[in-house]
């Protein structure tokens, strides 16, 4: 193995590529943001799998914050296996692919099209079969993604998403606040989170925890230490972890608990000092806990967007404990790249 991993290396350009993609991305972006204003959706759908259905679980709380659109995510098999056709009239559609090969995403976002529906891609390969079955094709602007593990596909997915809303809803403090994330994201990249590391790198089973919009991130940092660590990781919000999940907690427990400076911080401080007291290891983003360790972290101009630094530097941390136990985390077991699923 390399001294520097591919995934390291991409997790660096990070801040460098959310600033190609602040510069290059205008026009696609305000595009689809005027098509969403003409269409005014009720409601919208996303469709994606894994990482990228991350970043749809992101965009979906911050839709309904700050426009008060519902959002819910749709099993691509509906379309694919099942060949059910859904009424999707006053509706808008969002698909996130990195590759937008899936032929099962594709399908979807074909028949929602089909169905009179605003079909909006994002994707890191803007010739693929997914942007051409939709209306607006939007470019990730990522470059080359050479590690199994996404990375910056997911940060750039997250943050097109969030950008597209701001547009649409003429947002100008969230706008100002995401042409700031580069230097942001530049400082989170080298938070130390040394001690969750050291804490984690011999367990098999941990918890991870987020609320709101950060949920997303507790779901995406779950997946992460599957794929690169081998470590059995389950994400939950933290208003449902105490309804039956925390009887597995025992001394020593490791908990990571993922937190914005936003309404939902406190609740979930709470929850994670309840589960330290319960003798699990616990550590959270925020200087609130009395109990939980305390993690360092880059808070950004909006609350909307603090989960993308966390996620910045739980990338650095999970590269980190990765190499730690032994595995490569740019070729995880059993994976590949691009995973097309019917």
């Amino acid at each position: 193995m390399s001294a520097q991993t591919h995934m390291r290396r991409e997790i660096l350009e990070i801040p460098a590529v959310v600033d190609t993609l602040l510069t290059k991305g205008a026009g696609s972006i305000e595009a689809a943001a005027a098509a969403l204003q003409a269409a005014d959706p009720h409601f919208m759908i996303s469709v994606a799998r894994g990482s990228s259905d991350h970043a749809a679980t992101y965009f979906k709380y911050a839709c309904e914050l700050v426009a008060g659109i519902p959002v819910a995510s749709v099993g691509p098999s509906v379309s694919s296996i099942y060949e059910r056709e859904l009424s999707l009239s006053h509706c808008a559609c969002l698909s996130i692919s990195q590759s937008g090969k899936s032929p099962d995403i594709v399908q979807l976002a074909r028949m929602a099209t089909a169905q009179g529906a605003l079909s909006l891609a994002l994707t890191n390969h803007t010739d693929s079969d997914l942007a051409r079955v939709s209306t607006h094709a939007i470019d990730l602007h990522a470059g080359a993604e050479l590690s199994v593990a996404a990375t910056k596909t997911f940060v750039t997915s997250a943050i097109s998403a969030v950008w597209l809303l701001a547009e649409w809803q003429r947002d100008a403090d969230l706008l100002r606040a995401l042409h700031a994330l580069p230097e942001a994201l530049e400082s989170a990249a080298q938070m130390d989170w040394g001690a969750l590391a050291a804490d984690i790198a011999s367990r098999q089973s941990l918890f991870c925890l987020g609320r709101g919009p950060v949920l997303a991130i507790s779901n995406e940092a779950a997946l992460k230490f599957k794929e690169t660590c081998q470590l059995h990781a389950e994400s939950y919000s933290s208003a449902e972890v105490l309804h039956g999940p925390v009887s597995i907690v025992e001394q020593g427990f490791p908990v990571i608990a993922l937190t914005a400076t936003d309404q939902a911080e406190s609740s979930l401080v709470d929850v994670a000092d309840q589960i330290a007291g319960k003798g699990a290891s616990v550590f959270v983003t925020s200087d609130k806990a009395s109990k939980a360790g305390c993690l360092p972290c880059v808070r950004t101009a909006h609350p909307l967007l603090d989960p993308i630094s966390l996620i910045v530097s739980f990338y650095a941390m999970v590269e980190q404990v990765a190499l730690s136990r032994g595995i490569n985390p740019d070729e995880p077991r059993h994976l590949k790249k691009v995973t097309e699923t019917v």
